[in-house]
């Protein structure tokens, strides 16, 4: 989920850049200092997007910088659980496959790709239904739903857990073969009489009966 966060700090103008536009010089600052960050409460800061409210400098002895008190207005992106993302896969492993989620990359377990026995086939390399024959490989687009979140201090460090067991979710042909799969009669004779169906052959011979009586 992306949200729009302002948040009040103390932002560090270098001595070589006092006099300029001071906007702008504490946005280049603020660029620095958090796009890409991991915060664990807001996420994983995507931009810093704006310089809002600027307090008087202060000037440290001995540093020769100026410290201006600043609104800073970012974007961040944090991953919630049951949420249903879109995204490319960038790996395949034995144990599963790992997709991109905005700035994060999240493990779909091999236990979670598809309602189905799989096989891993290191030629591909990726996973293969054995009975749909669906395939899973490297940059195939899917829809997955988030299951399990643990934000660490760095992007590294922080796990994601995602499914694509559920209707609807993998890849889009997936679902297109699984309603295709659905409007195909099933093989063999029926074994029920449908309603509005003629008489039976043992009817009729029953009423021939009756009617020689």
């Amino acid at each position: 989920m992306y949200m729009n966060y302002t948040i009040t700090d103390t932002i560090r103008v270098p001595p070589a850049d006092i006099g300029g536009k001071l906007k702008e010089i504490l946005l280049k600052q603020a660029k620095e200092v958090y796009e890409g960050v991991m915060d664990e409460d807001i996420g994983v800061i995507i931009a810093v997007t704006e310089i809002g409210n600027i307090g008087d400098g202060k000037i440290v002895p001995g540093d020769g910088a100026a410290y201006y008190e600043t609104d800073v207005g970012m974007i961040a992106y944090k991953p919630q659980v049951h949420e249903l993302v879109e995204g490319e896969i960038s790996d395949v492993t034995e144990f599963g496959a790992f997709i991109k989620t905005g700035p994060l990359e999240g493990l779909i377990h091999v236990s979670q790709i598809m309602d189905d026995y799989i096989n891993y086939d290191a030629k591909l390399p990726g996973f293969v239904g054995k009975e749909t024959k669906r395939k899973l490989t490297v940059k195939d687009v899917v829809k997955a739903r988030i299951v399990t979140v643990s934000l660490k201090g760095t992007i590294s460090s922080s796990k994601i857990g995602l499914t694509m067991r559920q209707e609807g979710l993998g890849k889009d042909e997936w679902a297109k073969l699984a309603e295709k799969s659905k409007k195909t009669p099933p093989k063999g004779n029926p074994t029920h009489t449908h309603e509005g169906a003629g008489p039976r052959k043992e009817d009729k011979k029953n009423e021939k009966k009756e009617a020689k009586k």
